[in-house]
């Protein structure tokens, strides 16, 4: 019964219909089709969806393709909760550096072919963006985040999210890249997520951390083994409505 309810949420929340319903960063990142800015889109994606989506539409995303030196001018009094205006810059700064001497989807995708765990792609570009940016700050390590040593304990959401964004293909998600399997995705774990996953009995463990994503994106499994995290959307719109789960 649980899956013919969520089959039928995914029927009803992955559309086009669905995104638009609430404010969503997906609906900037899908105006320009780039991974790069999906990327930056993903990552300021904290706090609430309005306030997101109020500081990504006051964002120039054409500065990823300018000068350093354009970039320092084109962002000026731009602050975001943890980021400052320095941060946010620099943020750009590495985007341009990345976009100019790196395709973004071997960073993520090469590690992952090796292993077949997408854990190790996210830990490749976040190394990477410290080799080729040496600047630090607090909004700045929030941003990216840092490497783990063995297994990762923040559930990493916003990398996962934007690795959905780019992997899964239908009306709600973009399906830029090819080279990895839906199978492999990860949850992206959101207070939202995590609380409707336990009203409906998905998920057991109640910390917010990277031990749940696997256990109920192996749940998930269970009703569609090759591409679990098509009920993402579903699940984060139910407990962003408040729904109870009963």
């Amino acid at each position: 019964m649980l899956k013919t309810k969520l089959d039928a949420l995914v029927s009803e929340k992955n559309t086009e219909r669905g995104l638009k319903e609430f404010a969503d960063p997906l609906q900037v990142a899908k105006r320009f089709s780039d991974p790069y800015i999906a990327l930056m889109c993903a990552l300021f994606s904290y706090g609430s969806a309005k306030n997101i989506m109020k500081f990504l539409e006051s964002l120039d995303f054409t500065l990823i393709d300018k000068e350093e030196k354009k970039i320092i001018e084109g962002v000026k009094d731009l602050k975001y909760r943890f980021q400052t205006s320095e941060d946010i810059k620099q943020i750009f700064i590495t985007f341009a550096r990345l976009k100019k001497a790196y395709d973004l989807e071997e960073i993520f995708t090469k590690p992952y072919k090796k292993s077949g765990k997408l854990v190790d792609g996210i830990k490749n570009f976040i190394n990477l963006v410290y080799q080729i940016n040496n600047y630090t700050s607090k909004g700045y390590t929030h941003f990216f985040g840092t490497a783990w040593q063995n297994e990762p304990k923040s559930p990493l959401k916003r990398y996962n999210m934007f690795l959905r964004w780019m992997v899964r293909k239908d009306e709600l998600d973009m399906g830029l890249w090819k080279q990895i399997s839906t199978k492999d995705l990860l949850i992206p774990l959101d207070t939202h997520t995590q609380k409707m996953a336990l009203n409906l009995g998905l998920l057991k463990r109640k910390s917010y951390d990277f031990k749940a994503v696997l256990e109920l994106t192996q749940k998930l499994k269970e009703y569609d083994f090759n591409d679990p995290i098509k009920y993402d959307f579903a699940l984060y719109r139910l407990g962003q409505g408040g729904a109870s789960g009963a």
